[in-house]
């Protein structure tokens, strides 16, 4: 009968459970070292004010002090929860804006698989927030989580605008003062080119008077010329003869 020689397999053996071992061995330290890392790293965010401030009221015992304390009302509990929202819609807005940007740099290897794992985390932080947000609404009035949301993207969009304008309103008395230097200096520009256009005009206006004399200056010269020629006409200078007429020719030949 075959028989199986036991002996010639502990060595194949040996080194197929070692190699098992090493590598279960790696995987789980670098699963170890891999989550400590990741829970050392900064959050992409800071504390979540408004839900500690919640979370607060909530649970709330009126009966920890000496002296029992009342009870929060309901409304201060869902103001706590609707600024909550607002809070996360915040961040929703920076999630989204910052996205982008982010995957861009990372395929270029602009940045580093830490600050790529930050991000991560945070969009699930907000996700689970997002639901615990919506599942305290409709705890608190049914049918509120649908609409809270809306209603928190409405409170931040009107705390951005009103933001804005108070920015723009700080810049009033800056701009204002900016446009009246401005003014100034066109006026005066204005004022300036207006007394060069009246000194050119100054000029070319008395111009023509000084070149008037030069232009009559031919005309005297003539009626000169012509006093002359009546003077000399005067003084009894006989005239130039007349040319010889072919006529005074042939009188002559008849005399002959």
């Amino acid at each position: 009968m075959f028989s199986i020689d036991w002996l010639s397999l502990v060595l194949p053996l040996a080194y197929v459970s070692t190699l098992f071992a090493s590598l279960y061995t790696f995987s789980t330290i670098y699963r170890k070292r891999k989550a400590s890392r990741s829970a050392s790293l900064e959050p992409w965010f800071g504390q979540h004010l408004s839900r500690n401030i919640y979370l607060s009221l909530l649970h709330l015992d009126p009966e920890d002090g000496k002296e029992k304390a009342p009870k929060v009302p309901d409304s201060v509990i869902r103001a706590a929860l609707l600024r909550r929202a607002v809070e996360d819609i915040q961040r929703i807005i920076q999630i989204r804006t910052s996205k982008q940007a982010l995957n861009g740099l990372l395929q270029r290897g602009s940045i580093g698989d830490d600050l790529a794992q930050r991000f991560a985390r945070a969009e699930k932080e907000v996700e689970e927030e997002l639901k615990d947000v919506v599942s305290e609404a409709n705890a608190l009035y049914p049918g509120w989580g649908q609409i809270i949301f809306q209603s928190a993207n409405e409170i931040n969009a009107r705390a951005m605008l009103t933001e804005k304008l108070d920015e723009i309103e700080a810049k009033v008395d800056s701009e204002k003062e900016w446009w009246e230097k401005r003014r100034a200096t066109i006026r005066k520009d204005f004022m300036q080119e207006l007394d060069n256009e009246a000194g050119t005009a100054t000029v070319s206006s008395t111009a023509p008077e000084i070149a008037a004399p030069t232009t009559d200056s031919p005309a005297k010269a003539s009626v000169v010329a012509s006093d002359d020629e009546a003077v000399l006409v005067d003084a009894g200078v006989p005239p130039a003869p007349a040319p010889s007429t072919p006529s005074g020719k042939k009188k002559k030949g008849n005399k002959k």
